[in-house]
Parts: C-alpha cells; sequence; structure tokens
C-alpha cells in the first residue's frame, strides 16, 4: 500500500526512503548536523537527488564528515577532492567544505556543541508548520535569513538564507511535510 507522501520524493525509491526516515526528524547530533551543512552547501544550484545520490561517496572522501580532520585538509586533499568524481567537483564549494569545518569547531568551542547554537533560532524546538502544498512553502523565512547572517558573520561559506532553510527542513528545525502526507502526524506529536 503506498502511503500518501509530500509529492517532492514522486517515484523515487531514494526520495522516498530519505523521506521517510530523515527529512524533517529533529537532528541533534553535531556530527550529522555538520553533513547536512556540508551536502546543503554542495547541492546550492543542482537538485537534492544529484547530492543524496553521491551521500556515501562525500562520506568516503571527507573521512566521515569527521570535522576537526575536514579543517586542516591542505591543498594537496583539496586537489584529491576536485579530481574524485563521486561528488560535484566545484573549488568554491570543496574549499567552503574546510572553511565550514573550522567554523563549525569554533561554534562547537564557543557553545558546547553546534546542536546548541543551530536550533537557537528555532528557540530549540521544531517550528510546526502546515502547508498544504508545496507551493505554499517558503524558499526562506526569517529565521533562515537569521541563521544565515550569522553563519555568514561567523566566516561560513555557501550558507546563503534558501541554503539554512533547506538545512532547518531536512534536520527537523521546520516540519513542512504537507498536511496530507503520513509523516507530517508522525513528526507533530
Amino acid at each position: 500500500m503506498n502511503k500518501p507522501r509530500c509529492t517532492w520524493c514522486g517515484d523515487s525509491e531514494l526520495y522516498q526512503t530519505y523521506h521517510d526516515t530523515e527529512w524533517g526528524v529533529p537532528l541533534h547530533d553535531d556530527k550529522a548536523l555538520f553533513e547536512f551543512l556540508i551536502l546543503e552547501g554542495a547541492q546550492a544550484g543542482l537538485s537534492w537527488i544529484t547530492i543524496l545520490k553521491k551521500r556515501e561517496n562525500y562520506r568516503a572522501a571527507f573521512d566521515d564528515f569527521d570535522a576537526a580532520r575536514i579543517a586542516r585538509y591542505g591543498a594537496g586533499k583539496i586537489a584529491s577532492l576536485l579530481q574524485d568524481a563521486g561528488i560535484v567537483r566545484n573549488r568554491l564549494k570543496v574549499a567552503a567544505a574546510v572553511t565550514n569545518a573550522q567554523k563549525f569547531l569554533e561554534v562547537q568551542s564557543e557553545f558546547g556543541s553546534f546542536d546548541k547554537f543551530i536550533w537557537q533560532f528555532v528557540d530549540g524546538k521544531p517550528k510546526q508548520n502546515a502547508w498544504r502544498s508545496l507551493a505554499q512553502i517558503p524558499a526562506s523565512t526569517k529565521e533562515s535569513d537569521a541563521m544565515s547572517k550569522e553563519l555568514k558573520r561567523r566566516g561560513f561559506k555557501f550558507v546563503g538564507s534558501t541554503i539554512c532553510y533547506a538545512h532547518m527542513q531536512a534536520t527537523g528545525m521546520v516540519n513542512d511535510h504537507t498536511t496530507d502526507c503520513f509523516r507530517y502526524k508522525e513528526l507533530t506529536k
């Protein structure tokens, strides 16, 4: 039996699995939050399915998103990554991953965790939306604007408001499942 889902995942098994198990689930693990930050930045200008298909390659190429290791990547490692067909080979995005790892570690040091820092933009709890259709879902909000502004102020790269909102959706800071989706009710409990 097919469950009613958000229409964006269509018939793709990969998209459906991601939608059903990850998207919109409140996430408080620093390593996983960092992974989504890097993947959302890599996705800029591309479709999310492109990044999902490359996700395991990213995990392998970027030392399983170990921020401390990535923060130390030098020119040789960056050059190697730019030859890796398993990831998006964009020099600015790869360099941003290194910069963002460094800034991520600074935030962890200052706040005790990245989780504590990033969830402040929604007052520590998921924002429960009630969209009836995808057309109603915004590309950015005042919360993602504030997150973007603060991340940029701290030196992060590829963290525009739209990318920040996608990060908020992916990590459950907002529940943007449409009200007819079976996950909507599960995530409003």
